[in-house]
């Protein structure tokens, strides 16, 4: 059951638009080998979808909840759930 995958749903609030966060993101989960996707919202947070191994995603959001140099992160919010096996990469969608 280690291996079971998980599906998590990330918002991360702050200043998190125009400093290469989702480029960030991206990297990070190209590293973990981490399918799925991140957008920016409306609202001027950032929404990333994944879905893998429960310690990947765990390291995967540890590193949102910093992000890249010039991101001010306020808040973030994380709901996992189980896997639907979606998605074959990682890509950023607008």
């Amino acid at each position: 059951m280690a291996d079971k995958n998980f599906r998590a749903e990330i918002v991360v609030i702050g200043l998190v638009q125009g400093v290469g966060f989702r480029y960030f993101v991206y990297r990070t989960a190209e590293k973990l080998s981490l399918p799925g996707f991140v957008k920016n919202l409306y609202n001027g947070n950032v929404y990333t979808v994944v879905e893998g191994e429960k310690y990947k995603i765990d390291e995967f959001y540890n590193k949102l909840k910093i992000g890249p140099m010039h991101a001010h992160v306020k808040d973030s919010s994380i709901k996992l759930s189980e896997s639907k096996n979606e998605f074959k990469k990682f890509e950023i969608r607008y």
